[in-house]
């Protein structure tokens, strides 16, 4: 059986992996315009790759069943062409005056965002619920 404290470990652990997107995402948004990085390639945009860590519950069967946390398993660059702009004043422009930006496209980063936040916002719900739920259980004890 799941007690409070491992409820909410599972919780805090998709916070964890959520702020871990978030922060990507947020990088990926200040560079949109980066052409150029330390090591002289245009910024690619980033996304985390989770990873489950099956806890507690059922483990019989070819797929593990039951409670997982969530942990970044790493962060991955996406291969998508960037985006080729017309700008001859741009320092990278190549000959024909087109500079080649990042590939990220803002709206698609918003939504992510936003998917990242609300995904949080969940997880801090169910921490509050397991703690409201911890007090029922000591209320009905004492």
């Amino acid at each position: 059986m799941l007690g409070a404290f491992s409820a909410m470990n599972i919780a805090a652990s998709g916070l964890s992996a959520q702020r871990v997107r978030m922060n990507t995402i947020a990088s990926n948004l200040a560079n949109a315009r980066t052409t150029r990085t330390e090591s002289g390639e245009m910024y690619r945009r980033i996304d985390p790759v989770f990873t489950s860590k099956n806890v507690g519950g059922l483990s019989f069967g070819p797929r593990p069943k039951g409670v997982s946390e969530v942990t970044v398993d790493h962060l991955v660059q996406d291969q998508r062409a960037g985006q080729m702009v017309h700008d001859p004043q741009h320092p990278d422009a190549n000959q024909d005056g087109y500079v080649q930006l990042p590939n990220i496209h803002v709206v698609e980063e918003m939504v992510n965002m936003i998917t990242a936040s609300r995904a949080y916002e969940a997880g801090i719900s169910s921490i509050e619920s397991v703690k409201s739920m911890a007090r029922s259980a000591v209320e009905i004890g004492g």
